[in-house]
C-alpha cells in the first residue's frame, strides 16, 4: 500500500504467520482437553484471533467483546466502555482473551476485571503485539506474539481512524 501515513516495517506478513502458527500450537497444547473460549477484542484482534484459530487443534468456542479506550486518538483515555458484551456465560469455563496490542494495558486490565468477575475457570490473555515501555499495569499475559517499540502501530487488524486494518504488516504510523 503506498501510503505516506505506513512508516517503518515492524512486523512483517511472514513473520506474523510464523508466530501466529507458533501461538496457535502451544495454545493447542497448554488448553488440550479443557473447554477453551477465545475472546477476540473488536475491531483490531478480529484478523489475528481469525488466523490463530486456524492453528488451534482443540476444540474451541470463540466470542467477541468490543470495547472503547481511544476513540479516533493515538493514546488511551484510560477511560474504558464496553460496546458489545459476550454473547454466552464464561462461568466454570477456560477464557483466553485475544487482543492485538496491550499498550498501556489499562484497556486489559479493566476487561480482565470484568470477566474475572464472572467466575470462568482460569482466564489468561494472547496478545499479537506487546509495547513494554507502556505499560502503566502489572500485567503478565501468558502469550505474546511480539514486543515493539513505543510507536503508534497500524496493519494485521489495527488501525488509526479507521484505516490501514487490512495491512497483512504491522508498521508503524508516521507522526
Amino acid at each position: 500500500m503506498s501510503d505516506s501515513a505506513i512508516g517503518e516495517v515492524l512486523v512483517s506478513g511472514d513473520d506474523l504467520r510464523r508466530r501466529v502458527a507458533e501461538l496457535g500450537r502451544q495454545i493447542s497444547e497448554d488448553y488440550a482437553d479443557r473447554d477453551l473460549v477465545l475472546v477476540g477484542v473488536l475491531k483490531g484482534a478480529v484478523i489475528f484471533i481469525a488466523d490463530l484459530m486456524r492453528y488451534i487443534t482443540t476444540p474451541c468456542e470463540v466470542d467477541f467483546m468490543a470495547v472503547s479506550s481511544y476513540g479516533s486518538q493515538t493514546d488511551s483515555s484510560g477511560v474504558v466502555r464496553i460496546l458489545k458484551d459476550l454473547d454466552a456465560p464464561i462461568e466454570g469455563r477456560d477464557v483466553l482473551i485475544v487482543e492485538d496490542i496491550i499498550d498501556s494495558g489499562l484497556t486489559l486490565q479493566y476487561l480482565m476485571r470484568n470477566l474475572n468477575a464472572r467466575s470462568p475457570s482460569s482466564l489468561e490473555v494472547c496478545a499479537l503485539l506487546a509495547k513494554p515501555d507502556r505499560l502503566r499495569v502489572d500485567l503478565e499475559p501468558r502469550y505474546v506474539g511480539f514486543e515493539i517499540p513505543d510507536r503508534f502501530a497500524v496493519g494485521y487488524g489495527l488501525d488509526h481512524g479507521q484505516r490501514y486494518r487490512n495491512l497483512d504488516y504491522v508498521a508503524a504510523l508516521e507522526e
